[in-house]
């Protein structure tokens, strides 16, 4: 039976977090603002095996590895989930998540569109957020200005994003990203997450 005294003090089971959306929305971005105000939650750390932008520390913004020691993880079972993305693997390390959870306090990891429907096969209570821009054009300019593509990379990523937006409807929450709105972007994700700790049936999260 539910304890009413611990939804009304915000306890009870842990909440998987699922960020994700197409590129150019600022996933990474609100997530390291989540960081930045210190917020009660364990992140997951991505493996992949594209090089580090200029700005990108291992270990604490991706596990960058080689394409070895990924094909290694794939071999041992130690993923959650993984897949290509623009020619490069990316994957959850699956040990980090179970000790994420077991520290009871809520988990968040980033994953694109794809690895979010993986995720909710794996856990059907995993709460999915499906962030996004206030319109296309504002995605596409973000991505040109990354200026971290080849003219052939950059409409690949602008095709698939157009393809990931029409898979909003297999998200519980949208959340629009506004332009210079990072710390009202992650209000709003903390508004969701103490609406669901509020449910009088809560999600029960186990992998």
């Amino acid at each position: 039976m539910t304890d009413p005294f611990a939804i009304k003090n915000g306890r009870g089971e842990p909440l998987l977090i699922v960020i994700s959306g197409p590129s150019g929305v600022g996933k990474d971005s609100v997530i390291l603002r989540m960081k930045e105000r210190n917020l009660p939650f364990r992140f997951v750390v991505t493996a992949t095996t594209r090089p580090p932008r200029e700005s990108e520390q291992h270990g604490k913004d991706y596990f960058f590895v080689s394409h070895d020691e990924f094909a290694e993880m794939i071999e041992n079972d130690e993923l959650l989930e993984y897949a290509i993305v623009y020619n490069d693997y990316k994957g959850i390390p699956k040990e980090q998540v179970r000790r994420a959870l077991a520290s009871g306090e809520d988990v968040v990891m980033r994953v694109d569109v794809h690895g979010a429907a993986t995720v909710r096969d794996l856990c059907s209570d995993a709460l999915l957020l499906f962030l996004t821009t206030r319109d296309e054009s504002e995605m596409i300019n973000r991505l040109k200005a990354r200026k971290s593509e080849t003219p052939e990379g950059l409409n690949l990523r602008i095709a698939t994003a157009r393809k990931e937006l029409e898979r909003v409807a297999e998200f519980d929450y949208m959340v629009v990203n506004r332009e210079f709105q990072l710390d009202e972007t992650v209000d709003m994700i903390l508004a969701i997450v103490r609406s669901e700790h509020s449910r009088v049936h809560p999600r029960k999260v186990s992998l």
